[in-house]
C-alpha cells in the first residue's frame, strides 16, 4: 500500500529534523521525506495540516493482560488501545498467568499480536521459573522466541545468590534483565511513607525500599558486568545513585512512568483508589528530580506503565484496591505536558517516548533496532501523527482500553491534556484513524 503524508510537521528526534515534509510509504517503508517523486502515485493520502508527524511511540511498560486477566484486558482492547495512544512497539513484563517462562507462550502471544497488526509486541521473558526467584528460566530458548529481555516483573528475587546467577549468565550471553528496584520486605505498604500516609493511617513504603535494592543491583551489576535496565524509578535518592552508577560507566538505563513524574501523594486525597499505583507515588521533591533525571538524560525512557484492572478490583477501599492505571493512550499528552513544563523542545519531549527506548532496547530488536524510533527514508514506517494543539479531557468513555481507571481521569483531576493522535501507522498500514 503507498500512502502520502501531507503538510505536516516532521519532527524525528533521533535525526534533530523538524520541518514541513511530505512524507512518502510504500511498502511498509519510508520511502522519502520532503521532495516526493512525481512518479508516486499514492493509494491513500493523509492530511497533517497543523499536526506533527513523529516516529511511532515505544513504551517499555505496558500490560496487556492476556493470558490469564482476560477480565481485566484483552489483547486486541489494549493494542487497540496503543494504537489510538500512537504506540507502534510496547515491552510487556511476563507477569501473565500463567507467567511467560516458556517458548510456546512467548511464541503464542507474539503470534496473537501479529494477526491483529495494530502495534509490534516484544515481551519480557520470566528471569525465574514461575516468577518465584528460585530456578532460571531457559533464557536461550525465550530469546529464540522473540523475548527482548527478561524480567521478574513485581516479584522480587529474594534470594541474591539467584539474582547473582541470573545476571552472570545474561552477561555471559549479552541479555538485558529489567528489574524494578524494590525490597521484598520493606516494600509491602500501600502507600509512599510519609506525612499523607501517616494522616490516612496507610501502611507505608520508605524511599529506602528503593535505595536498598538499588544498591545491591549495582553491587551485582559492578561484579557481573550485566546491563540491567531499572524500570519504574520512585524517589530522588534513586535518581542520585542511577546519576552516579552512570558516572561511574556501569551498563545501566532506566524508566519513570508518568503517573510519579506528574503526581504526588497528595493526589490520593480522601483515598483515592485511582492513586493506588506500583511504585507509589511520593513527595513533591522526588516528584521533581524524578522530572529532572529525565530532562537531563539520567532517566533514559517515560513509560505509560499501563496496567488496566477492572471495575470490582479498583472500587475498593484504598489500602485493598488493585494497583494499576490505564496509560497507553494518554503517554503521548503525559510527555509533551511535562516536556512543556520544563521548557522543552517537541523533539527534546518526544525523544524520551521514540528513539532513547530503542536505545535502551538495542540489538534485541533485530533488524528493527536501525530504524525503529526514528523516522528515516528506507526505514519502517511506524508513523504517528498528532495535533499538539488539540485539548482533550480523559474521561472513561475516551479510552479504547478495557481498562477504564486513570488517576488522569478529568472527574477527579480537572486537568485537560495536550496533543491527540489523529493516525497511527505500523509497517505502513493504518492501525488508527480518528474520527
Amino acid at each position: 500500500m503507498k500512502i502520502l503524508i501531507q503538510n505536516g510537521r516532521v519532527v524525528d528526534p533521533a535525526t534533530g529534523r523538524d520541518e514541513a515534509a511530505d512524507v512518502a510509504i510504500a511498502a511498509g517503508r519510508i520511502l522519502s521525506i520532503g521532495r516526493v517523486s512525481p512518479d508516486f502515485k499514492p493509494s491513500q493520502t493523509i492530511d497533517a495540516s497543523g499536526c506533527v508527524v513523529a516516529p511511532g511511540l515505544v513504551d517499555l511498560s505496558a500490560r496487556l493482560r492476556e493470558p490469564g486477566h482476560e477480565h481485566e484486558g484483552m489483547l486486541e482492547s489494549e493494542l487497540n488501545a496503543a494504537a489510538a495512544g500512537g504506540v507502534t512497539s510496547l515491552v510487556c513484563p511476563p507477569d501473565t498467568d500463567p507467567a511467560l517462562d516458556e517458548p510456546g507462550l512467548v511464541d503464542m502471544l507474539k503470534f496473537r499480536a501479529r494477526k491483529l497488526s495494530l502495534c509490534r509486541l516484544f515481551p519480557l521473558g520470566a528471569l525465574t521459573k514461575g516468577l518465584a526467584g528460585e530456578a532460571l528460566t531457559e533464557m536461550a530458548e525465550l530469546t529464540e522466541s522473540g523475548c527482548v529481555g527478561f524480567s521478574q516483573a513485581e516479584a522480587p528475587v529474594r534470594d541474591t545468590v539467584v539474582l547473582m546467577r541470573a545476571l552472570q549468565y545474561a552477561a555471559t550471553h549479552g541479555y538485558t534483565v529489567w528489574l524494578r528496584p524494590q525490597d521484598a520486605w520493606l516494600g509491602k505498604g500501600v502507600a509512599a511513607s510519609g506525612s499523607v500516609a501517616t494522616r490516612l493511617g496507610l501502611s507505608g513504603v520508605p524511599v529506602a525500599a528503593e535505595t536498598i535494592a538499588l544498591h545491591t543491583i549495582l553491587e551485582l551489576v559492578r561484579i557481573t558486568g550485566a546491563r540491567v535496565h531499572l524500570c519504574r524509578l520512585s524517589s530522588a535518592a534513586g535518581v542520585a545513585l542511577v546519576r552516579r552508577a552512570k558516572a561511574e560507566g556501569l551498563p545501566i538505563t532506566a524508566d519513570v512512568s508518568i503517573n510519579s513524574l506528574h503526581l504526588t501523594d497528595v493526589d490520593i486525597g480522601f483515598f483515592q483508589s485511582a492513586m493506588r499505583l506500583t511504585p507509589p507515588l511520593r513527595q513533591a521533591a522526588d516528584r521533581d528530580a524524578l522530572r529532572a533525571g529525565l530532562a537531563d538524560g539520567t532517566l533514559d525512557a517515560l513509560v505509560s506503565d499501563h496496567t488496566p484492572v477492572d471495575e470490582d478490583a479498583k472500587t475498593l477501599p484504598f489500602g485493598e484496591a488493585e494497583p494499576g492505571a490505564t496509560g497507553l493512550e494518554l503517554l503521548l499528552s503525559m510527555t509533551l505536558k511535562w516536556g512543556q513544563e520544563a521548557g522543552l523542545s517537541t523533539a527534546q519531549s518526544l525523544a524520551r517516548i521514540t528513539c532513547e527506548p530503542v536505545r535502551v532496547l538495542g540489538d534485541a530488536l533485530g533488524s528493527l533496532a536501525s530504524s525503529a524510533g526514528r523516522l528515516t527514508e528506507g526505514g519502517v514506517a511506524d508513523v504517528c501523527v498528532f495535533d499538539p494543539a488539540a485539548i482533550w479531557q480523559v474521561t472513561p468513555a475516551a479510552l479504547r482500553s478495557q481498562g477504564k481507571h486513570t488517576p488522569f481521569d478529568f472527574s477527579v483531576t480537572g486537568t485537560a491534556l495536550p496533543g491527540k493522535v489523529r493516525t497511527t501507522l505500523v509497517a505502513g498500514s493504518v492501525a488508527y484513524q480518528a474520527a
